[in-house]
């Protein structure tokens, strides 16, 4: 089991013939989820191969441009592509409000359902469950309100013990359901089989966390602990760190501090200031609290298992 993220884009502010704001795309639990939408995101899309048509629900953690200047844009497009199943989006209020006018004044309404949940509250919060994953809301320390969110799968089926099923002939096919729900079986011979000794535990679920913009903000670390990914922004290195509290943002080391004291497994970086030309130079930083760094880079995927 494992879950698939891929970096649309991950660079600060304005977009660049080589930098495009942020955005993500997660896939988990046959679940796939757009994860902010800066300027270009359709175009990005389609150059690193995600189908539109399995784009269902949208979070958009902030209402500044470089995290959904693109959502219009691809609201558009579903349109073009006559798109009939609703589009779920969550976002801070007032996006609904920008959204629709921008529909309103283009005569651009879509003929799909497009759904709005605004978010306001300053406490982590469930915005999204079903029978596979919930999602939760992380409040964040930015100049306007922000939320990062929390991805996590629930816990899955037991799995068959094949070996140990096949010792027994009254096990059958139709059996293998109430085996994974848990249910104990009962031969013929009025012996109880506990499940335990058919099947084996199921995977562990996983999690990731998408911290968006924010200051250091250790308030975070009891919502994110233990996850198996951490994203969480680094737009300056330690040169500019008193730049980085003026602007409610972060830097690579102070991500790292976060992901080492919320004992994360993994911790993935981005949102990078365009002074600087070197992005390894945020990873050599951030390694120096947290080893298991990685760079979020343009097209790249990394699988979270």
């Amino acid at each position: 089991m494992s879950l698939k993220l891929t970096i649309l884009g991950c660079h600060s502010a304005t977009p660049r013939v080589n930098a495009h704001p942020t955005a993500q795309f997660l896939e988990i639990k046959n679940h796939n989820f757009l994860i902010d939408c800066g300027e270009g995101t359709q175009v990005q899309l389609r150059k690193y191969g995600v189908k539109f048509s399995k784009i269902k629900h949208i979070f958009i953690s902030h209402l500044h441009g470089d995290h959904f200047y693109g959502l219009v844009g691809l609201i558009s497009t579903f349109r073009l592509l006559n798109r009939e199943n609703e589009l779920h989006l969550y976002g801070p209020k007032g996006l609904k409000e920008i959204i629709t006018l921008q529909l309103k004044l283009s005569n651009s309404w879509t003929q799909y359902p497009l759904l709005f949940h605004e978010l306001t509250s300053t406490e982590s919060e469930l915005i999204y469950e079903d029978e596979k994953v919930e999602v939760h809301t992380i409040p964040l320390d930015h100049r306007v309100y922000t939320n990062g969110f929390l991805f996590k799968e629930k816990l899955g089926e037991r799995k068959l013990n094949v070996i140990a099923i096949s010792k027994y002939k009254e096990i059958k096919i139709c059996d293998y359901q109430n085996l994974k729900n848990g249910r104990d079986f009962m031969l013929q011979n009025g012996v109880l089989l506990k499940n335990e000794t058919l099947t084996l535990d199921p995977c562990l679920p996983l999690s990731y966390a998408f911290c968006s913009d924010t200051a250091y903000f250790p308030g975070i670390i009891s919502l994110i602990k233990n996850v198996n990914c951490l994203y969480h922004e680094a737009t300056f290195l330690k040169d500019k760190e008193a730049l980085a509290a003026t602007t409610k943002h972060a830097t690579a080391a102070q991500a790292a501090k976060i992901a080492q004291l919320a004992q994360v497994k993994q911790l993935i970086i981005g949102h990078y200031s365009g002074r600087y030309k070197n992005k390894e130079d945020f990873k050599i930083e951030a390694q120096e609290f947290f080893e298991n760094t990685l760079l979020a880079l343009e097209g790249k995927v990394f699988e979270i298992n």
